[in-house]
């Protein structure tokens, strides 16, 4: 994939970063004083140096960052610029009741984060949350995507932002809620959360397909990466590998063949309209 052309997007806050600095006091401040006076220097010197080198409350120093670090937030910079770019083209172009397309902040974190959709480890992989319409991400989810999945490349690593960036558009779009009135019959509750999911690929197939339009950013053998992606991610492949067995009653974001389908879908065709289609289906012909 070729993603440096565009940009690097300014909506991304970047919280992997570790506290530094501890302010004195208590008996800290006691021994800090002994010192001085032991090594002959002036105590109130001492702990004015001490006040400066803290960190004041909330301040975080950066996280020391590898090379190969520093190459994954320029990419992941680069991929929400490109987002941003095509949905705002898209919202102009295709969406006359709402022509204005509100760019989602993008949260790096490690471990652990705090969202408005309450606290999140690393575990539950990339997710945007509606809330604060922010995406959040650890990284190393790339190294699982690679590793445990065998789904590693660029694009995609592109797709899973282009994905949750997805939910962004039905949530700007109303998507998310309408769907809850508009849904079929027989639909059960986590069966509108695979149309959700699936129209989400869906829309990750469409930014593709203008990306590449506009960037010429697809090279030989990234479709097909981006696939084998989606299809890693499924809740039949990962219930076998979790489990042993598949309970399809219990499915959140579609097979592995349904989630390769729906985003190539949107990237072959471009078409938003086609996005809209998962819910005009049943269920089983998704």
């Amino acid at each position: 994939m070729r993603w440096e052309e565009g940009g690097e997007s300014e909506n991304v806050e970047d919280q992997r970063r570790l506290p530094v600095g501890m302010a004195l006091g208590g008996a800290g401040t006691v021994i800090a004083v002994v010192i001085a006076l032991l090594l002959g220097k002036n105590p109130l010197a001492l702990l004015q140096q001490a006040q400066n080198q803290a960190a004041p409350p909330g301040v975080h120093a950066p996280r020391q960052e590898s090379p190969e670090e520093a190459r994954k937030v320029s990419f992941v910079k680069h991929v929400l610029f490109q987002t941003e770019q095509v949905w705002s083209d898209l919202f102009q172009t295709q969406v006359p009741r709402q022509p204005t397309y509100r760019k989602p902040k993008l949260v790096l974190f490690t471990g652990k984060v705090n969202s408005a959709c309450g606290l999140a480890e690393s575990a539950v992989g990339p997710f945007y949350c509606p809330a604060d319409q922010k995406v959040y991400i650890d990284l190393g989810f790339y190294d699982e995507l690679k590793n445990r999945f065998h789904a590693g490349g660029d694009f995609a690593n592109a797709y899973v932002i282009a994905h949750e960036v997805g939910h962004h558009v039905q949530n700007l779009l109303g998507i998310s809620i309408e769907s809850k009135h508009r849904k079929l019959p027989r639909d059960t509750e986590n069966q509108l959360s695979v149309r959700l999911e699936l129209q989400a690929d869906c829309l990750a197939g469409v930014w593709a397909h203008y990306a590449d339009q506009k960037w010429h950013i697809l090279e030989a053998g990234d479709a097909e990466k981006a696939i084998t992606a989606a299809q890693a991610i499924g809740d039949d492949k990962l219930q076998k590998q979790g489990q042993g067995y598949v309970v399809p009653e219990k499915f959140t974001h579609g097979t592995s063949k349904q989630r390769a389908y729906w985003f190539n879908e949107g990237l072959i065709s471009g078409n938003l309209k086609e996005a809209d289609r998962l819910f005009s289906l049943p269920y089983d012909k998704l």
